[in-house]
Parts: C-alpha cells; sequence; structure tokens
C-alpha cells in the first residue's frame, strides 16, 4: 500500500505549510502544478521544467482519453514513461471538459454522453469509466468524476450536487489501484450553504485528499473568496486541499491565505503564447513597441534563464518574427514566477510572516499594469 500522507509543517492564520508524499515524490505545499493538457507543458520540455524544479504536473483525462487513448498510454509504460516526466502527476477526472460541451453532451443520473470535439465521434463517461482511464494514465493523483454547475443557478447546482455527491461514491468503489490517490471535489456555486453541504459530505468520504472545483469560473474575487473560507473551514486539516484551474499570482496569494495547499492553471503558458510576461508587479506585454530597445530583462530580480540571458527588445524581436522560441523563453519566465512565488509564501508561512508577506505582495502588484493588455486565461 502506498503512503499518500499529509504532514503540516505550520501554519500562518489559515495559510499552510504541509507535505504529501506521492510514490513519485514529494510536494512541499503550498504548491503550483503547470498543465500538460496532452501530456505536454505547452512549448516547455520536461528538462526545462525540472530546471525550475516544478514537482507537479497535470494531465488531462478526456484529453489524452480522445487522443492518443489510455490504453496506448498505459501500453507505454504510462504517464511517467510516456512523456518521461518522473515526478508527480495529476490528472483531472475529465468532468470540467465534458461538461464545458454543452450542446455537445447529454447528462443523466449514471453519466455523461457526449460528442469529441475533434471528429464529433459519440462517447460516454461514468464515474468508473473515469476512474479505469485514470488508472490506465497513472498519474499519482487522480480527480473524482464530477459535475461543474454555472455558478449562479441555483437549481442547477442543485442537482449537480447530488450527481457530484453520488459519484463520488462510485469513485472510491471504483478504484482499485494502491498506488494513486483519489481526490474527492467540493462543488455547489457561489451558494454557502450548498459549499458547505458539499465540503461536509465529500469530507465524511475520507478521501486522501479534497479539491475545491467550480470557482474562477466567472464569479467574483470576493465571492470566491467566500467560498474558500466555508469550505476550508470544513475540510479536515490533515489533508491536502487543492484549488482547480487557479493561476494568477494575486489569486494564488488569496488562496494561500484562506487554506489552500495545491493550484494549476494554463495560465503562465497561455499568456506566454499571447506575448504576456508575468511579473510580482504585474503583467508585461512584451509586443508592445516600448521594448523594442529594451536592453533589460523581463525581471530584473528573475533568476530564471529566460532573464539571465535574453533582453526585452530580443524577446519582442522573436515575437514580430513569430519565432516559436518566444513561447519556450516567456514560458519558461511565466511558470518560475508563479514557482517562486508560492516557495516565498511558503517561507513566510514557516517564519509566521505570511500577513506580512501578503500585504506587501498585493500593495505592490497591478494585475493590470502599465504595459499589459490582457488576454483570455481560461484552459
Amino acid at each position: 500500500m502506498e503512503s499518500f500522507d499529509y504532514e503540516l509543517m505550520a501554519t500562518d492564520g489559515n495559510a499552510r505549510a504541509g507535505v504529501f508524499h506521492t510514490p513519485h515524490g514529494d510536494l512541499l505545499t503550498p504548491i503550483f502544478a503547470p498543465v500538460g493538457t496532452q501530456a505536454t507543458v505547452k512549448a516547455v520540455t520536461p528538462a526545462q521544467l525540472e530546471e525550475l524544479d516544478a514537482s507537479l504536473v497535470l494531465a488531462n483525462t478526456y484529453h489524452l482519453y480522445l487522443r492518443p487513448g489510455a490504453d496506448l498510454v498505459a501500453e507505454m509504460g504510462g504517464l511517467h514513461a510516456f512523456m518521461q516526466w518522473h515526478r508527480p502527476m495529476l490528472t483531472d477526472s475529465g468532468g470540467f471538459q465534458v461538461f464545458s460541451l454543452a450542446a455537445m453532451r447529454k447528462i443523466d443520473e449514471d453519466g455523461v454522453t457526449f460528442k469529441s470535439h475533434i471528429d464529433g465521434s459519440l462517447h460516454r463517461f461514468t464515474p468508473e469509466k473515469s476512474i479505469q482511464i485514470q488508472e490506465l494514465l497513472g498519474a499519482d493523483i487522480i480527480m473524482a468524476f464530477d459535475e461543474c454547475a454555472p455558478p449562479y443557478d441555483r437549481a442547477y447546482n442543485e442537482r449537480a450536487l447530488e450527481r457530484t455527491h453520488a459519484w463520488a461514491e462510485r469513485c472510491l468503489k471504483a478504484k482499485t489501484r494502491a498506488d494513486q490517490a483519489l481526490f474527492g471535489i467540493v462543488q455547489g456555486g457561489v451558494f454557502p450553504d450548498l459549499r458547505e453541504r458539499s465540503a461536509q459530505f465529500i469530507a465524511s468520504l475520507n478521501f486522501p485528499g479534497h479539491a475545491i472545483g467550480g470557482l474562477s469560473v466567472g464569479e467574483t474575487k470576493a465571492e470566491m473568496h467566500a467560498m474558500l473560507e466555508i469550505v476550508n473551514g470544513i475540510l479536515p486539516t490533515n489533508k491536502p486541499r487543492y484549488l482547480m484551474g487557479v493561476g494568477s499570482p494575486e489569486d494564488l496569494v488569496e488562496g494561500i491565505a484562506r487554506g489552500v495547499d495545491i493550484f494549476d492553471c494554463v495560465l503562465p503558458t497561455r499568456l506566454a503564447r499571447h506575448s504576456a510576461a508575468m511579473t510580482f508587479t504585474g503583467r508585461l506585454n512584451l509586443m508592445n513597441a516600448v521594448f523594442a530597445r529594451d536592453p533589460r530583462p523581463i525581471d530584473e530580480t528573475c533568476t530564471c534563464y529566460t532573464c539571465r540571458t535574453f533582453s526585452r527588445a530580443y524577446l519582442r524581436h522573436l515575437i514580430v518574427a513569430k519565432e516559436m522560441l518566444a513561447s519556450t523563453l516567456i514560458s519558461i519566465h511565466n511558470i518560475h514566477t508563479l514557482l517562486t512565488l508560492v516557495r516565498r509564501a511558503r517561507q513566510a508561512i514557516l517564519e509566521k510572516r505570511f500577513n506580512d508577506f501578503r500585504e506587501e505582495f498585493l500593495s505592490n502588484y497591478h494585475p493590470c499594469g502599465k504595459h499589459t493588455r490582457n488576454p483570455e486565461e481560461r484552459g
């Protein structure tokens, strides 16, 4: 039996620093996971991720089921061998993607029938099917199949909550691999009573960790913060908490302040492909002409390969010339920025100065800086 113990090392207010043990290594929390949707973090090699000292990478069950297929991945030795990433991995359940298909899917109490976005072919996910696929993929952390409802539709959220809870129980029964940790997912939209009910129910099932879904999908920051406070006030303190799909710097800091341990998001690589660089004071749109003759790195305080080596002028040249290296170099920097942020937050928690760290960061950070243009953020 593999151990998935979580050790809580320190707290500072509701912020937590811990260690989550997995078969492929320990995760020092709080932690940010770059997203490798199709078994690759876009524009970045596994070796580059290791150089950045990324500890956890996420891959997508829905996309890998459709292409190249979970059976093929298993035949190749599982995701770790297939993509040559030998540190911890997490796969989502495919639920968010399936429910995002809107007109292309049909939900019933047993599961979801949907059409592939690739070729229109018909497929069906049930809780048991999602677990079967994730066991073939072989990630260290896997997710229960859930229903992500629109945040403000109460009637829909009430129905979805019943399905999510029933499906969580079915996922537990379907799971067969001892070397994978199955996380239950809390839903409930922006409704405090539904979030409370969901957190209590999911916590009662004794999962080794818990995910918080259905946030950062259109609700306000204040609503997201309120839901996190409700949920994390109920979830057990001796297990990790994972806020799904959240990755802007201010959201990481505010999530950590409210007891979140694990984050993932496509944001750092997606922004990079749109010429946007993340810094501790805001974003830079490197496409802007003001950077054409700028000899400075993206961030003069940054120690990543990109900032140690290249100027803003060179990066802008790559963007204008449509060279793919631009996406790689900016992705390296953006991932490094988020990894550095959560490491600094962890150190601040260990040293009992997290509130000062949070206040200083938020006072200096401006999501839309002077040279910033905001591309689409959702993945």
